[in-house]
């Protein structure tokens, strides 16, 4: 029974031992990074006004994080980047549905659409700030704008990619049109649906800095600014930390939801 036992454990333990293994080479070149800085800001090579050493970065992190004005300021700016992923990642899904199941709506819709997209979004801030003012209504809509066509065009790109064939084994069996997007449609476009996803969130990140950098009392973006006009060099890559970071974790939890929603394709492998 003990031998069993040890055999049924075997495979995961190698798995974990590589997932370990592949961890530890991933750290191998960001460590060195930090050691080669940490050295040449100590010896004076390079300018600690421009490139703080990470052991002062560490200090304002902790100085800000034990003040409670880091987590004051990420909850704000969390806040506004999940609103304007919401807004945006919806209605991309939804016309991104309705541009791929229907032609007609494709010729009305899209070109108007790619014109958007090409315009800058630094291009629309002035826009913005006269049309909604400097509250939250600008910030959350320059981010949507963003998130919005990732969704749109992924989505509509998966719906486009499905064959045929399969449509007219719905047809055969008597689908209605919503049992063909729920049963067909929607898991066949799903791996572009949440490469789409992934791709508007981080699209998120960066709007929200846009926003927060010109127009904004409060935030992380905000934190930033306002440190850079007094060359406080420390607090602004705290920020940037602040923002990677947020961004890692988010993109690595839309991976884990497609790793577990994508397990019934025998080609996908995480």
């Amino acid at each position: 029974m003990s031998h069993e036992i040890s055999a049924a454990a075997g495979p995961s333990l190698k798995a974990g031992s590589g997932r370990l293994k592949l961890l530890g080479l991933g750290l191998i070149l960001p460590a060195a990074v930090l050691v080669l800085w940490q050295i040449l800001g100590q010896q004076g090579y390079i300018s600690e006004l421009l490139f703080p050493t990470p052991l002062v970065i560490l200090k304002a992190f902790v100085g800000l994080a034990q003040s409670g004005d880091l987590w004051d300021h990420f909850r704000i700016s969390a806040v506004r980047a999940l609103a304007g992923f919401a807004l945006g990642g919806s209605l991309g899904l939804l016309f991104g549905l309705l541009v791929g199941l229907f032609s007609k709506a494709e010729r009305m819709l899209d070109p108007s659409l790619q014109m958007i997209r090409m315009i800058p979004s630094l291009a629309v801030v002035p826009l913005f700030i006269l049309w909604f003012g400097i509250g939250e209504e600008s910030k959350i809509l320059l981010i949507a704008k963003g998130a919005f066509f990732p969704l749109y065009i992924n989505t509509y790109l998966g719906i486009r990619n499905v064959d045929n064939k399969w449509f007219e084994v719905t047809r055969v069996l008597g689908y209605s049109r919503i049992q063909q997007i729920r049963r067909l449609v929607i898991p066949a476009a799903l791996p572009n649906i949440l490469l789409g996803t992934r791709l508007s969130i981080g699209l998120s990140w960066l709007g929200l800095v846009v926003a927060e950098l010109i127009a904004s009392t409060s935030g992380v973006g905000y934190m930033m600014s306002d440190a850079r006009q007094f060359a406080d060099t420390p607090v602004v890559f705290v920020g940037i930390i602040v923002f990677a970071a947020a961004g890692l974790v988010t993109d690595y939890v839309v991976r884990l939801t497609e790793h577990r929603l994508l397990k019934w394709k025998e080609n996908h492998n995480g």
